[in-house]
């Protein structure tokens, strides 16, 4: 396995001991806490959607203004978890992890009691800024639990609570939501963040080994083209996820022609699909420098065509859904670990980068899909849009970023093996 990048932020004495493996002789528990934090944060993200039509009519707006509050969350993950990183640059990761987790109950208790939509918009904004920062730091925290060379496994660890959010969380939320009303479903929220906060006090380390760097690292890896041609390939290349996902209703009931019943197990079975590529990539991304995001990226286009073609029998579509969730989620640890690997002395902040440019990979799939809906195209020609989108970010990483050596130095033409020094750890 190559040599992971987040080690570059690891003093000499934390080195040593991580080297004999992990400094925390039972990391399960912290590595739990870390999850259901991002599973609270997913929970939160995704059953806002499913009650957009509650709070549009109890606070008496229409459909369009009621998603301003879903724009604004988004928007808080691109320009505040960034923000906030920087910030807090020095502050020790643990203690930066229980800011986090506080300001989201503080975001989420807000939103509960809103009276108007336009401070609705404001305390959603407030809770997307704790996202990326939150993932951010969790994935430096999980890496420093998992020793070196570890740092793919490390992020999908993190990113695991999200891929359970779509699954579990964001159908509970909306049934919540539905049954006692939309205040509720962000109470129910609430109430995770409060566990996910206790199991993040009780059981991650207190150690100065998770202390901050510098602010200066962290605005010097802002100045690196490669980390913002990565950020790019993120940004394009996973759209086609959202390109699906947004529309898997009208899929299943207009193209499938399906009864809306199906809706909630078609959603489940992208979920799935979701948590075993996570768990896969990130296992990928420890070994191979290139393998995760090209087979991915090739994977979720061979299964676009597939959707785009014959998604209207409910036989394809079921399976080609859980692929798309698999391969595109396949590809995202690699992406977290390239980013790391060009701004070394910055994983937290590039942690946050990277769930910022999924943000907007949302807003690019929904946008792509819409346009073609608006064309008259039919239903299943969303997935042509992320088709583009898709292949325009492989073709950006093929071209740039591929051949971009960790420092910047360019490298071989991509084979999928990793071609950076292997560290003494044993393979997985």
């Amino acid at each position: 396995m190559h040599q992971h990048a987040y080690e570059g932020q690891c003093t000499a004495e934390e080195d040593r001991h991580t080297r004999a493996g992990s400094p925390v002789r039972k990391p399960g528990p912290a590595l739990f806490a870390l999850a259901l934090g991002t599973f609270a944060i997913g929970t939160g993200e995704f059953g806002s959607n499913g009650i957009i039509q509650l709070f549009a009519a109890d606070l008496g707006v229409s459909i369009p203004v009621a998603t301003h509050a879903i724009t604004a969350y988004a928007l808080g993950v691109v320009l505040g978890s960034p923000a906030i990183t920087l910030l807090a640059a020095r502050v020790n990761r643990r203690t930066l992890l229980l800011g986090l987790i506080a300001l989201f109950l503080l975001g989420n208790g807000l939103s509960a009691l809103a009276p108007t939509i336009e401070l609705l918009v404001v305390f959603r904004f407030v809770t997307g800024s704790v996202q990326g920062a939150f993932f951010g730091a969790g994935a430096v925290v999980a890496a420093y639990l998992y020793g070196p060379g570890k740092g793919g496994k490390a992020f999908a660890t993190v990113m695991g609570g999200l891929t359970v959010a779509t699954i579990v969380g964001s159908p509970l939320g909306t049934f919540v939501g539905q049954s006692a009303g939309w205040r509720t479903m962000y109470g129910a929220v609430l109430a995770i963040g409060l566990l996910a906060g206790a199991a993040l006090l009780a059981w991650l380390p207190r150690t100065g080994d998770l202390r901050g760097g510098s602010v200066a690292n962290e605005l010097a890896a802002l100045r690196r083209l490669d980390v913002w041609l990565m950020a790019a390939v993120a940004a394009l290349g996973v759209s086609s996820i959202f390109a699906v996902y947004t529309f898997i209703g009208p899929f299943v009931t207009d193209a499938a022609r399906q009864d809306a019943a199906l809706i909630p197990i078609a959603l489940a079975v992208f979920g799935l699909g979701m948590a075993a590529g996570n768990h896969l990539g990130g296992r990928v991304a420890d070994r191979y420098e290139h393998l995760g995001l090209i087979w991915g990226y090739g994977g979720v286009l061979a299964l676009l065509v597939l959707i785009g073609v014959a998604g209207g029998d409910l036989a394809i579509l079921l399976p080609c859904l859980f692929g798309v969730g698999a391969t595109m989620m396949f590809a995202i640890p690699t992406i977290q670990v390239r980013l790391t690997g060009f701004a070394p002395g910055a994983p937290a902040l590039m942690g946050a980068l990277n769930l910022a440019a999924l943000n907007l990979a949302n807003s690019l799939g929904a946008i792509g899909g819409a346009l073609t809906l608006d064309a008259g195209w039919g239903t299943l020609s969303t997935v042509w849009a992320g088709f583009a989108l898709t292949t325009a970010g492989l073709l950006l990483y093929l071209g740039t970023v591929a051949r971009a050596k960790p420092g910047g130095r360019p490298g071989p033409a991509p084979t999928g093996r990793s071609t950076l020094p292997a560290t003494p750890s044993k393979r997985p």
